[in-house]
């Protein structure tokens, strides 16, 4: 006589149903790990400003309904067919990077980043609002033993970032770099920068994150509420990198004096309102912007195993998931001290 199957087992899941709508708290199956798939339990997420390309449905072509979050830490619960790099019970992450062709000629010179066909989880597919989620195996990223769920989570985005950015500027250490922004990718950005040996100086508004910004590493905290903050650079002799992270084209444009030599403005802050200089500006003294995304699994990988080596951290405010619209909220807010986490 045939048994029944049982039913799938239900796990809570946070879904945009459609652009612009509040977050809704559903019900969903586990879903399976297919070919090339990793199935992670997840233990954290973070909530991240870019989430709100998902949220309001800004990103072209995102399918509705829709889970976000690309800033998931969880461990291995299923591996799909044909997988061996994984097994279940490693301890794991995926950031923004999730997945790429492999075929396409970006690809092919081993430029992951920029696949023509690169996934992006949260967008792409369902991220981390989830008790459980899939990922290709290529995007998924070990994570250290001595770097706790909530810990790790800010790091597969906001950390890799200005980690990334930071050691591919050009920059050596003793060299000038200023932060742009004390918030949740640049209280980051300032600890790496310490880190990497360069003279750091970080670049707020008030007075009141002077205190912060010196404990995570800034020798000079130049405050462009008060002070011309290019001047003040031109002062210590021109930033030889300016690592801008707070979304405010304004505020990126009023730093491009403060360059030195050759110096480089790095863009991550993604906002949509241009960036305004002058031919002369970067005529004068060879000046470059360049703008840098997130990275790949390797990099994250980087990102926590030197987090680990040197101590830094993500300052992070959690919430259930079950509060994903209220923790949503208090990342839009900017008042989130620095970044927000979800935890299962």
């Amino acid at each position: 006589m045939a048994t029944a199957k049982s039913a799938p087992a239900p796990m809570k899941a946070v879904q945009v149903p459609n652009p612009g709508a509040d977050f809704q708290i559903v019900e969903r199956d586990i879903p399976k790990a297919n070919a090339g798939q990793v199935r992670i339990k997840v233990q954290a997420c973070g909530v991240c400003h870019s989430d709100v390309l998902t949220k309001e449905g800004y990103w072209p072509g995102i399918q509705y309904p829709r889970v976000p979050g690309h800033e998931i830490a969880g461990v291995v619960d299923e591996v799909g067919a044909g997988v061996s790099e994984w097994r279940p019970g490693q301890r794991v992450g995926v950031g923004w990077h999730g997945g790429h062709d492999n075929t396409c000629s970006s690809c092919r010179r081993g430029d992951f980043v920029h696949c023509v066909n690169e996934k992006i989880c949260g967008i792409s597919y369902d991220g981390g609002y989830q008790e459980y989620m899939v990922a290709p195996v290529e995007a998924v990223a070990a994570i250290p033993d001595n770097l706790s769920d909530v810990e790790a989570a800010p790091l597969l985005c906001a950390g890799v970032t200005t980690f990334n950015a930071l050691r591919h500027s050009g920059a050596l250490p003793g060299d000038l770099v200023a932060v742009q922004g004390i918030g949740g990718l640049g209280h980051l950005g300032v600890q790496f920068a310490s880190k990497f040996g360069y003279k750091v100086a970080a670049v707020g508004r008030g007075s009141e994150n002077e205190a912060l910004a010196k404990k995570l590493g800034a020798s000079v905290y130049i405050d462009s509420n008060s002070t011309n903050a290019a001047e003040a650079l031109k002062k210590l002799g021109g930033a030889t990198v300016i690592l801008a992270t707070a979304p405010n084209s304004k505020a990126m444009s009023a730093l491009i004096d403060g360059l030195g030599p050759n110096g480089k403005l790095v863009v991550i802050g993604a906002t949509f309102d241009p960036i305004e200089v002058t031919p002369v500006q970067l005529i004068t003294g060879t000046r470059m912007i360049q703008g840098w995304a997130a990275g790949t699994a390797a990099d994250s990988e980087d990102t926590l195993r030197f987090s680990e080596l040197t101590g830094v951290r993500p300052m992070i405010e959690t919430y259930p998931l079950e509060k994903a619209n209220e923790a949503y909220a208090r990342m839009m807010s900017g008042n989130a001290q620095f970044r927000v986490v979800l935890t299962m």
